[in-house]
């Protein structure tokens, strides 16, 4: 019998084998943190300044936190598969049915919203050094609960984890789980970011890379289990769909080792491999990564050799699941004990950004003394690999693209480097000022240069098409342009709302001000900066088609709009006599920093920096329109040349039925006595 979900066949299912993955998928991962916390005790704590809340909460803090991360592992690889690795086609493609992938999904996403749930208490606990005991006094739990940022992050992922598992029971179209897929993305990485590498120098590095790692890790890994879940329950996976899954983890591995690679350097802070339980913890993680890739590589080389069985194939997937319930172990029991970077000497500007920022920011500095940002490199990187490959799938297949929109595609993510990894990236966090000016660089320039590359365009003309295989990028872009909740996004009140709401509603409330004492929360500032630019110059002068378009005299109207918006702001920041995020700034204590001169400044940036833009995009739109309607011209008079178009022959005919019905009632006798005086 073909299973409908993916369209392997039915085999016997070995209730014994799924007992053996499930149960050796849970001691692997409860083994180490449970170890880690036993062996450290007390000393850990004290090594922090913080009271040891017992032996108890410290294991069962460590413990949960390995199942929590178990658990958002298979839903991430259960909504994965279902989403991107379904042997689906055609028109019974986006409904989704009942398989064992969404049931994977349901226990999974059920027991990461119980299991965060569960470490926000135990958070609460440990990190305040509280005793089980305590949470009987209901006065006490809202200050613990307050008192560190560890319980609010995996509050988000219960609250993520719940959005996916009302997807898994109410979902029953392909669409329906784009948002849990939005949702586990936060989830999955809020406790990251706030953990081990947002403490000391060079933690902005540490932050990028633990985030990207543990999102290519969860996938790796998420999509591993499921598959052996999925053999060991009795359903085959189609070859297909086995080498897009090989295909995703050859390509996911290199990007693992080298996060690995620097949050070792990172973690270790110039102690050696042997010298501390944390170095002893890198080599067992290196150790499941090691395993993982060589079944990997195994694997792609019986692919290569049509040498890949069904046993060969399960052994593989069982060492995939060894290693990567090994990973998550060890990650967890890391957490247990603090790493050697905690204890470097810093200074307060490397505590709250990192680095240090002796030097006034001159133009030569600005312009040289580079720092790179982690994050925005990596999406830059990302986006033009994949836009050359589209575009050499398109040249390769004898079609054309213009060069015009690749210049432009590859200059807008130039524009993003330069301003997140210059000079101006590396002093936006202690200058507001500079700040304005990377804020007006991602939300101004870097977007119109992007939304004129249209690549939604290109991967639509470059995806390639199976017929009688599974559905791919064309079909995923497809649908998701089609998601109800993205064309809400596109309403032209909500881009308005983003694009120009946020600058008052970011800087006059305080958000900013707290925002900017956490590498996170600034990285998340600019991603916001730039998607909202980059929605609201989609709609104005963007290649690609968007879910709500607007007609032209919208557009024009939408661009007017928004100009006042951007000259008050920045009139209120040059008149304004209190400073924004004046403690942050106070606390960094900078010797070269003046801050009333510095916002009188970017109140400047800010003015110039929204007007001349949108300047240029109304002469864009304007050639933009000029050319649309020479472009209909001409199909016009080509079609009247060919005889295609019968618009004027319909107007005439319309105007000589109209007078030979005049001329009918004319000669109608009552017509003429009635006119008659």
């Amino acid at each position: 019998m073909l299973d409908p979900a993916v369209g392997g066949k039915r085999i016997h299912r070995n209730r014994r084998t799924i007992f053996l993955v499930v149960a050796g998928s849970l001691g692997l991962v409860l083994a180490p943190p449970i170890a880690s916390a036993t062996s450290a005790g007390g000393e850990a704590y004290e090594k922090l300044h913080t009271s040891f809340p017992g032996l108890d909460v410290a294991i069962s803090t460590g413990a949960a936190q390995a199942a929590a991360d178990l658990f958002a592992a298979l839903t991430v690889g259960a909504l994965l598969m279902l989403l991107f690795f379904r042997d689906a086609q055609g028109k019974t493609a986006p409904i989704l049915g009942f398989s064992v992938e969404m049931r994977v999904l349901q226990v999974a996403s059920a027991g990461w919203a119980t299991m965060s749930a569960a470490m926000v208490l135990m958070e609460m606990l440990d990190t305040s050094g509280f005793p089980f005991g305590s949470l009987a006094d209901p006065d006490v739990v809202p200050f613990l609960y307050g008192g560190g940022d560890a319980p609010k992050a995996w509050t988000i992922s219960a609250v993520a984890a719940s959005v996916a598992f009302a997807a898994s029971i109410f979902a029953e179209r392909w669409n329906g789980l784009l948002l849990a897929l939005w949702a586990i993305g936060f989830g999955v990485l809020a406790p990251v970011v706030v953990g081990q590498t947002l403490v000391g120098p060079n933690h902005d590095f540490a932050n990028d890379a633990g985030a990207i790692q543990t999102l290519v890790a969860t996938t790796v890994f998420g999509l591993s289990f499921v598959a052996a879940l999925r053999v060991a329950s009795g359903h085959l996976i189609a070859p297909i769909i086995v080498l897009r899954l090989y295909k995703t983890v050859v390509i996911a591995i290199p990007v693992i080792i080298v996060f690995e690679v620097l949050l070792t350097w990172f973690k270790l802070a110039g102690t050696g491999l042997f010298d501390t339980p944390t170095g002893w913890q890198i080599m067992a993680r290196w150790v499941c990564l090691a395993a993982i890739a060589g079944a990997s590589v195994w694997g792609w080389f019986l692919w290569q050799q049509r040498r890949l069985t069904d046993r060969r194939i399960n052994r593989i997937l069982a060492l995939c699941v060894a290693a990567g319930s090994g990973w998550i172990g060890v990650t967890a029991g890391m957490a247990r004990i603090p790493p050697p970077h905690y204890f470097q000497p810093t200074t307060i500007t490397q505590i709250l950004l990192g680095y240090n920022v002796e030097q006034a920011p001159t133009a030569a500095i600005l312009f040289t003394e580079w720092r790179p940002n982690v994050l925005f490199l990596v999406m830059a990187a990302t986006g033009v690999l994949v836009y050359l490959l589209a575009v050499r799938t398109l040249i390769r297949r004898g079609d054309k693209w213009p060069v015009g929109r690749t210049v432009s595609w590859l200059a807008g993510w130039a524009t993003v480097v330069f301003a997140t990894s210059s000079g101006f990236g590396k002093y936006s966090a202690p200058d507001f000022g500079i700040h304005m000016i990377v804020h007006m660089s991602l939300n101004m320039l870097a977007p119109i240069l992007l939304v004129m590359g249209g690549v939604l365009t290109l991967l639509l003309r470059a995806a390639p098409t199976q017929p009688g295989g599974p559905v791919g990028l064309h079909f995923w872009i497809t649908q998701g342009m089609h998601w109800p909740v993205l064309r809400l996004v596109y309403n032209p009140l909500v881009v308005f709302a983003l694009f120009v709401g946020s600058y008052y509603g970011l800087y006059f409330s305080g958000i900013f001000g707290e925002y900017m004492r956490f590498h996170w929360a600034h990285q998340l500032m600019n991603v916001h900066f730039l998607i909202a630019g980059y929605l609201f110059y989609s709609l104005v002068i963007g290649v690609d088609r968007p879910p709500r378009p607007l007609p032209h005299i919208g557009k024009l109207g939408f661009v007017f709009a928004a100009m006042p918006f951007h000259a008050f702001f920045g009139v209120i920041l040059m008149s304004s006599t209190s400073i924004i995020a004046e403690n942050f700034y106070r606390s960094l204590a900078l010797p070269w920093s003046d801050l009333p001169s510095s916002q009188y400044f970017g109140g400047g940036v800010a003015w110039a920096g929204g007007e001349l833009p949108l300047l240029l995009v109304i002469i864009s739109l304007g050639i933009q329109w000029s050319r649309q309607d020479a472009k209909d011209a001409r199909r016009k008079d080509r079609h009247l040349d060919e005889g295609r178009d019968d618009e004027y022959e319909a107007y005439n005919r319309m105007l000589d039925t109209l007078a030979a019905r005049q001329e009918t009632q004319l000669a109608n006798p009552l017509v003429q006595r009635r006119e008659k005086p």
